[in-house]
């Protein structure tokens, strides 16, 4: 592998690009990928967030873009300067809010339209960045949720913090950064917009962080809350009741674990959330309940094992719901009266979503979602009476590309015969063969059935005859809340054999070449790949990417530092226990794989110098170990032109090291 700073000139930076280039359309003005979808009241059209690569050099932009059901005709509204996303239709249809940072890049604010997309006009700037919007039920009103200027930004986000006040870009390169803990800029707070008047107003939450909010009526809000701005206090959040005038402020519900996703009902009787162990903020997949706000009565809602990511109301008596059951992809619906709860959908060769599958309600029954699959470009569809219907595709690849790949579900047993689940996509050619295992970021999140199997494109490893595992070990999301908890106080112990107990099935089917065996991933992915090598000798290379090497220094450095003490046992203050025993770094003399290291210089979940010390010490123990440090990066290389340079270098080092082993 090249290890020259600049490797543009390379043949494989060459057919990284043409691979990025033509799965995103670049220059070809076409929307690729989708987001924040949503439906107009009158069901007729749906809006959403789609992506547009104008230019491979330079991050891509985001439009709202406009698609009719029924004629399926696509526009977009009127583009600005930067980039505009998360349209909201007013109750009555007539108006559409979103927002963008036309005005200033990184900088959201509110924007107003007409219901077909036309006319756009400003709303007046609030202090801050606004990350969520949504209309009061009888249209008078926009929440809006604002971030401050300097406020931490969650793993899924990018894991630094939101931009500075514009007036800090002006002072003197010399002058300090200062941290005192408690800047009023770290704070997100809530502001409601008086549409009539287009007056914004803060509500009155001092001492309150406000990290999700939706309206519970006209009159009250209903907000995630924690008494303190960190990224860390998330986890100890709880749901709070603010009233718009004056009244008083409540707690609504105290949670075992962590909650997410607060959904309330049109007449603001309810207020549905999930309920889930986590371990990163906005990734949420577990148990729905429902909350009466007049009573503070919580019911648990029975789901039929499927563990939830999002829920939308379609009426008062009707909750809409999607999420994971171990494979599939489910869509139910609850009746809420009497708590029955109906399996509208569900499938294993489509999913939905980013991070989690989420829907959109259609009025008269049914939902719009994003749906795609391995082989499958995003798409707008409507799933209807257990119907998926494709309305648009966003495939931009030319007619007539041959399938040289598939994927597929695959089961093992883990040491302790724990049944363990997980993904394999692999190139149509004989085995044995070269097997790279992506272990995914959490650790409580899930790999399933994803488009190019996103993040770092598992074609460029399938077109060399490699094979991708993505395993879901436990403390993986999909399988139910007591799985998920299997991690919690135990990370990197059981679930490290979770992973070679896979690889260990995959050489014994004859998949996989025992001798060209990869790892790599990304935070607790990171982490991993960093583990396993000082574990297991069995790996030619390894890419660790955003790790965590060291506990003590992590706990002391990271955004948040409630994480690793709910996922370890033992005190970051104290010597000894697992804050020593699952440091990669502390076991560098057992490591014989070579490893390339990519870590963001802004990242403040896991900071680049967990990344330094984890070379470092390999280096000091004569391991070949590279570290690529990508300055504007923050958790994961996730930004244009960034993920040229490292997909090239990441799958350069496979390559190098695969070919290097003689069988």
């Amino acid at each position: 592998m090249n290890l020259d700073r600049d490797i543009r000139q390379t043949e494989l930076y060459g057919k990284v690009c043409d691979y990025f280039r033509i799965l995103n359309g670049v220059g070809l003005d076409r929307i690729v990928d989708a987001a924040d979808i949503t439906a107009s009241p009158d069901g007729h059209s749906v809006a959403f967030t789609g992506t547009l690569h104008e230019d491979l050099a330079r991050a891509p932009v985001t439009r709202v873009c406009l698609l009719e059901l029924s004629s399926r005709q696509h526009t977009r509204i009127q583009a600005g300067e930067g980039s505009d996303r998360l349209p909201r239709w007013s109750p009555d249809g007539k108006s559409l809010a979103f927002i963008s940072d036309r005005a200033q890049a990184g900088n959201y604010q509110l924007y107003l339209a007409r219901g077909d997309g036309g006319e756009v006009r400003a709303a007046p700037a609030v202090d801050g960045i606004v990350e969520a919007l949504q209309w009061s039920p009888d249209g008078q009103h926009i929440l809006l949720l604002v971030a401050g200027f300097g406020a931490d930004l969650a793993g899924c986000q990018g894991g630094h913090t939101t931009l500075s006040r514009s007036g800090a870009a002006q002072l003197p390169a010399w002058m300090p950064i200062v941290d005192s803990g408690d800047a009023a800029d770290l704070w997100r707070r809530i502001f409601v917009v008086r549409v009539e008047e287009m007056q914004a107003t803060a509500l009155a939450t001092d001492g309150i962080n406000c990290w999700e909010a939706t309206w519970a009526g006209n009159d009250r809000i209903a907000a995630v809350t924690s008494d303190s701005h960190s990224e860390g206090s998330w986890y100890r959040a709880q749901l709070t009741s603010f009233g718009l005038k004056g009244a008083e402020t409540r707690v609504l519900y105290t949670p075992s674990d962590q909650i997410g996703v607060p959904a309330g009902s049109p007449s603001g009787r309810a207020i549905a959330l999930i309920e889930a162990v986590c371990s990163d903020r906005l990734i949420v997949a577990g148990e729905l309940r429902l909350i009466d706000t007049a009573t503070g009565e919580v019911r648990a809602i029975d789901t039929a094992n499927v563990d939830v990511t999002h829920v939308a109301w379609r009426s008062d008596r009707h909750l809409m719901f999607v999420g994971h059951r171990a494979f599939e992809t489910v869509i139910g619906e609850v009746y809420v009266e009497t708590g029955e709860c109906v399996e509208q959908w569900s499938s294993i060769e489509r999913t939905f979503g980013n991070w989690y599958p989420a829907i959109w309600p259609l009025t008269s029954g049914g939902c719009v979602a994003i749906g795609e699959a391995y082989d499958v470009a995003p798409e707008i569809v409507v799933v209807r009476d257990g119907r998926y219907d494709v309305v648009a595709s966003l495939d931009a690849r030319p007619p007539g590309e041959i399938k040289r790949a598939h994927i597929a579900p695959i089961k093992w047993q883990g040491r302790d015969g724990l049944e363990i689940h997980g993904w394999l996509v692999k190139p149509d050619v004989a085995g044995p063969m070269p097997v790279v295992m992506d272990i995914h970021g959490g650790p409580v999140w899930c790999h399933r059935n994803r488009w190019q199997g996103r993040l770092r494109g598992a074609k460029l490893f399938t077109d060399h005859g490699i094979a991708v595992f993505y395993p879901n070990p436990r403390g993986s999301s999909t399988r139910g809340r007591e799985f998920a908890r299997l991690v919690a106080g135990d990370m990197g112990g059981e679930d490290t054999y979770d992973y070679l107990t896979g690889l260990d099935a995959l050489v014994a089917n004859g998949t996989a070449d025992p001798q060209r065996l990869g790892v790599t991933g990304i935070s607790y992915g990171g982490f991993m790949s960093a583990w396993l090598i000082t574990q297991d000798t069995r790996f030619a290379a390894a890419v660790p990417i955003s790790c965590v090497s060291n506990w003590y220094s992590q706990h002391r450095t990271s955004q948040i530092s409630y994480f690793d003490t709910t996922f370890l046992t033992g005190r970051p203050d104290q010597p000894g226990g697992h804050y020593f025993e699952r440091s990669p770094a502390m076991f560098t003399s057992r490591v014989r794989t070579p490893t390339l290291q990519l870590t963001g210089a802004l990242d403040q979940n896991t900071p680049p110098t967990q990344a330094l010390e984890f070379h470092r010490s390999l280096l000091e123990h004569d391991v070949e170990s590279v570290l690529l440090t990508y300055p504007t990066a923050g958790h994961g290389i996730r930004s244009f032109p960034e993920v040229l340079d490292a997909t090239t270098r990441y799958v350069g080092w496979f390559l190098k090291y695969f070919a290097a082993v003689t069988r």
